[in-house]
């Protein structure tokens, strides 16, 4: 007790009268312990949860690039030993029993018919965007245009060709690389025009005030506003209709019937690489097989290069943050 006595007077004023404090202070209640237990136990039930759903993400991830890897593995594998000059400038051969070159005719077909059908659907389809979102808003025929690019969208892609050969090729009586073009353009008008006016909405109105305020007319407003707001995303859901488009068969099979030689006109027979696909791998012959993973390899490629072309494009002109 005298050592006791000893420390705590050896010990400052400032020591003692937080002891004092300490010694005053009441003990915390049962409610307040409960109350800090059950904030403890949130906690690490958020870290868990936070935990569980971190996992669930990359998971999902994993699902999702594991089957395209392996897709991206086994054409690059197949593909790459058939890649060469001569395959991707050489005539088609006529037998499907030949090994060998090649697919330049494919190639042509491929860019000069899906290069047709955007030039058709593209357009058409950001100025539908823009009326609707810009002009029709909710108005009856603003909505019968959005009923129908829906409707659109599900169609299978062989009613598509389908209708094009009906309405195009036994009028005219002749398959050309025109009629794929519009068969394409068909598939390609509504993932455009549902893309763009989502992406549309996202613009901010501000802007669109700001320029009205200004005195611009709203024409004016979309074209050095809106579009250049929303360029980036416009070009991504042409990318999307184009990368659709790119790798449908069936709507060429009908409609734009084959040949084993360059065509760059849009009259007359013509082929493209997911025709040639078909043809090749339904065939039980090694050269043809070989072929068919040639051609595919080199589509994905040509949808590559000029996915990375567009998105320069995009850069380009959307409008920078500041």
């Amino acid at each position: 007790m005298t050592a006791q006595r000893e420390d705590r007077s050896s010990r400052g004023p400032q020591s003692q009268a937080s002891d004092t404090a300490t010694m005053s202070r009441p003990a915390p209640s049962p409610e307040t312990l409960a109350s800090g237990l059950r904030r403890v136990s949130l906690s690490r039930r958020r870290r868990l949860v936070d935990r569980l759903a971190t996992g669930g993400m990359v998971l999902s991830l994993l699902l999702a690039v594991v089957p395209l890897g392996l897709v991206c593995y086994y054409v690059i594998l197949k593909g790459g030993k058939v890649i060469s000059l001569a395959f991707l400038t050489d005539d088609i051969p006529r037998q499907v029993r030949r090994v060998g070159p090649g697919m330049g005719p494919a190639i042509v077909g491929t860019i000069v018919i899906t290069g047709m059908a955007a030039l058709l659907a593209i357009p058409l389809g950001v100025l539908a965007a823009i009326y609707l979102n810009e002009y029709g808003k909710q108005k009856p025929l603003a909505q019968v245009i959005r009923t129908m690019a829906d409707v659109m969208t599900g169609v299978p892609s062989i009613v598509m060709g389908l209708f094009v050969y009906v309405t195009w090729v036994v009028a005219t009586g002749t398959t050309s690389g025109f009629a794929g073009s519009l068969a394409l353009a068909c598939l390609m008008l509504p993932v455009v025009i549902r893309s763009s006016e989502e992406i549309l909405r996202l613009v901010p109105d501000e802007l669109r005030q700001a320029s009205l305020a200004l005195g611009a007319r709203r024409w004016r407003t979309t074209v050095t506003v809106v579009l250049p707001a929303a360029i980036s995303g416009i070009v991504s859901g042409a990318l999307l209709a184009i990368a659709r488009a790119a790798g449908e068969t069936a709507p060429l099979i009908a409609t734009i019937g084959i040949t084993f030689s360059t065509n760059w006109k849009l009259t007359g027979d013509n082929t493209a690489l997911p025709a040639q696909i078909f043809r090749n791998a339904s065939q039980p012959f090694a050269g043809a097989q070989e072929r068919a993973w040639g051609a595919a390899l080199t589509l994905v490629t040509i949808v590559l290069v000029f996915t990375f072309i567009a998105r320069l494009i995009a850069n380009r002109f959307a409008i920078k943050e500041r």
